[in-house]
């Protein structure tokens, strides 16, 4: 099980990480706790003088107070009643569209097979896979003996996460790790959204829980010294992991013993096996640089190898095989190289497969008789199968779409002959293959299956490039159907751009309930994520960010100008660190949307950078910039900050969203951007605000509840679209 370094130990390099942690709100009724009577008018939120200054430059900032000074704990009233009153006016807005809404959600509901199960894998002396019940929110998991047939009755459900979230508004499953005797089941869990996990023990030769108990834990649990210690991060009163604790069963957590420690506060740490499970591998590393050591699974608390010392902008992580080190880095090509290295001179690497302008190498994977690498040419991805004897033996897996998803599967065992992938496109649903290296055959073991029925040869999907205002050509993946009427009609856009994650063209059941409609649904895959290479991310983070921005407003412009939709025909989304783009596009463009919505905007970008008592900022100024030591990377901040740029103008529909307990984007950047943007328009187009409650960075929980999320957001767009009928 190789590790990455950076963007794994940065916590979540698809979802952006900016600074905090919270814990459940004092009290969290339900929106309409603050009245039995609709509102008839948006809630107006006060206005509090407050103001900071840096570089000589002051910012005034007067929904400030919107962030409860008790933080992480929500109990201000004043706050609370600002927020409910919100949700108030959404539920308002919302009830005239309450049958579209169910109707959508019913739609979305229809396309999941509810008694679904995933393909079962081979782990050691057991077989793994999961199962969903119907009508259930959450999975089962279950096991059997490898020698037992596949229709045998010696399966055995080994942890129900419907069991665990009995009672809970919000469940979610973090950790999960089988010692290798497959005695002990390690596992983790979240029960309000604020990503503080709960570790516990199970035995499953009894079925009962251990009395061991590791809390606020933020990190993978992997079992050393004979399946005997769990490795671990404990998260810090900062909430950042800056270490690896070795938990002995049985003990008492209070003598867990700490083999490794960061001092670097922007720096995360993470510790998982290497591919022949003889080594513990610890790294440690911020979003462009890091640092791995290797001490001896069966001896964590033994000597430890510092392979190669940090270099600042140097990523690298490895994995080991018989004695040597195999290491994917940036350090000689910014599109990665694979190295290998002696245990005996870990910081000596010989290249093995050479960095390429044209081929980014993403991953790579280590096997007893082989190796498999990942990449992307051209933007699309790509597996080889590589020989450790001939460095120039490469078999490509071939697929036969013009555009696709594909990657490595669960292989979890080291010694195999076939390797599981997963395959998708934006009209192929999920599917799971098995590849035969003997003779290279694809062997599709289950796709995805759509109980109300899907006919992939009704819809199309386009490979399109537009062209950015200073000449580059930006791809775009569009999807619709084959029906639909030609010329101008209306489009969804959505993008990311952030932290070098690729958006994936892959499919999706419920833009179907868009798409259907009418409607095309477009994939910007604009810079600063790393879709064609590292320096597509390069050019869109630190003082090229303004590149993402304007990425995305000019494929939104080429899809008018090439007739694919209209102004006023267009609408777009995109949560986190997408938020953000759309709180820039709105104030940048804002005539081009007829509807946007943005979840979990970090929009609060200036305040929440110079911020340190939060616990993710120090870590994040590689992506952003540090505007506390730098007036340059203050202004650059402010230029695009959405929060501080919101300007007397009209802008779009739009409907943002929030949870109380969200550890990334707190709940108080959208709900000043809100306040600010009530005060500060110019128009009368519909704004609201919705705040989960008791969730966090990713909404409600389970499969039912967060699909009818996204049937309030698709409402929402066609409302404001005139698609309604």
């Amino acid at each position: 099980m190789k590790l990455s370094t950076t963007a794994a130990f940065a916590i979540a390099a698809s979802l952006l990480a900016t600074p905090a942690m919270a814990q459940p709100a004092a009290s969290q009724e339900e929106p309409d706790s603050v009245s039995k009577v609709a509102p008839t008018a948006p809630p107006v939120a006060d206005k509090r003088d407050h103001s900071y200054s840096y570089h000589g430059i002051t910012i005034s900032d007067p929904y400030h107070w919107l962030k409860d000074q008790s933080y992480p704990t929500v109990d201000d009233e004043d706050v609370l009643d600002y927020v409910k009153r919100e949700n108030a006016w959404f539920e308002a807005k919302m009830e005239p569209r309450k049958e579209l809404v169910d109707e959508l959600f019913e739609e979305m509901k229809g396309r999941i097979k509810e008694d679904d199960s995933s393909v079962p894998q081979k782990d050691g002396d057991w077989v793994y896979w999961t199962e969903f019940e119907e009508g259930k929110e959450y999975r089962k998991w279950y096991r059997r003996p490898a020698a037992s047939a596949d229709d045998s009755d010696d399966a055995a459900l080994i942890l129900d996460e419907n069991q665990l979230a009995e009672g809970k508004d919000y469940f979610r499953l973090g950790a999960f790790s089988v010692s290798d005797n497959g005695h002990f089941l390690a596992y983790s869990s979240d029960d309000n959204g604020s990503e503080r996990y709960t570790a516990r023990i199970k035995d499953l030769q009894t079925g009962a829980l251990l009395d061991d108990v590791i809390p606020e834990t933020l990190s993978g649990l992997t079992w050393v010294a004979g399946d005997t210690m769990i490795a671990y991060g404990k998260a810090n009163e900062n909430w950042r992991v800056d270490n690896v604790r070795l938990h002995r069963i049985g003990t008492d957590v209070a003598d867990d013993i700490e083999i490794f420690r960061e001092e670097d506060e922007g720096f995360r740490v993470g510790a998982g096996l290497s591919a022949q499970e003889d080594w513990l591998v610890i790294a440690t590393g911020d979003n462009e640089t890091s640092e791995v050591r290797l001490v001896r699974a069966d001896d964590p608390t033994g000597d430890q190898i510092l392979v190669k010392e940090r270099r600042k902008g140097v990523e690298y992580d490895l994995d080991i095989r018989d004695g040597t080190l195999f290491i994917h880095t940036n350090d000689d090509h910014i599109n990665f190289r694979l190295a290998t290295a002696s245990l005996n001179a870990p910081g000596e690497w010989s290249t093995l497969i050479a960095g390429s302008d044209e081929f980014y190498l993403t991953d790579f994977d280590l096997y007893k008789d082989f190796y498999a690498t990942e990449g992307r040419l051209a933007g699309l991805d790509q597996i080889q199968i590589r020989s450790y004897d001939d460095p120039a033996s490469i078999r490509p897996i071939a697929f036969s779409e013009a555009s696709y998803v594909a990657g490595l599967g669960n292989n979890p065992e080291y010694d195999v002959d076939k390797l599981r992938l997963t395959y998708e496109s934006m009209v192929t649903p999920d599917s799971v293959y098995d590849f035969h290296l003997a003779d290279g055959r694809l062997e599709l073991l289950k796709q995805q299956e759509i109980p109300s029925g899907y006919d992939a040869s009704l819809y199309t999907t386009k490979r399109l490039t537009m062209t950015a205002r200073d000449g580059t050509q930006v791809p775009v993946s569009v999807l619709m159907r084959k029906d639909r009427p030609d010329g101008p009609g209306p489009l969804h856009l959505y993008a990311y751009g952030a932290y070098g994650y690729a958006v994936p063209p892959g499919f999706s059941t419920t833009r179907l309930s868009l798409v259907d409609r009418g409607m095309a649904y477009a994939i910007a895959h604009i810079r600063g994520g790393d879709d064609l290479g590292r320096k597509w991310y390069l050019q869109g983070k630190l003082n090229e960010r303004w590149n993402t921005f304007t990425d995305f407003v000019d494929v939104a412009k080429g899809l008018i100008e090439t007739g694919y939709t209209a102004k006023g025909q267009l609408s777009a989304s995109g949560g986190s660190a997408g938020g953000e783009l759309m709180g820039v596009v709105v104030n940048t463009d804002p005539d081009l949307w007829g509807a946007v919505v943005s979840h979990v905007p970090f929009v609060d970008v200036l305040s929440t950078m110079l911020d340190t008592s939060l616990p993710l900022t120090p870590g994040e100024w590689p992506e952003w910039g540090n505007p506390i030591e730098s007036k340059q990377a203050f202004a650059y901040i402010l230029s695009y900050s959405p929060y501080d740029q919101v300007s007397a103008q009209d802008y779009p529909p739009m409907l943002v969203t929030a949870g109380l307990n969200d550890p990334r984007v707190t709940y108080w950047e959208p709900a000043k951007w809100v306040a600010k943007l009530r005060d500060t328009k110019t128009d009368d187009n519909t704004l609201l605000l919705k705040t989960n409650m008791g969730a966090g960075h990713g909404g409600k929980s389970g499969r039912f509840a967060s699909l009818y999320e996204t049937a309030e957001e698709f409402a929402f767009v066609l409302w404001q679209l005139g698609l309604e009928d």
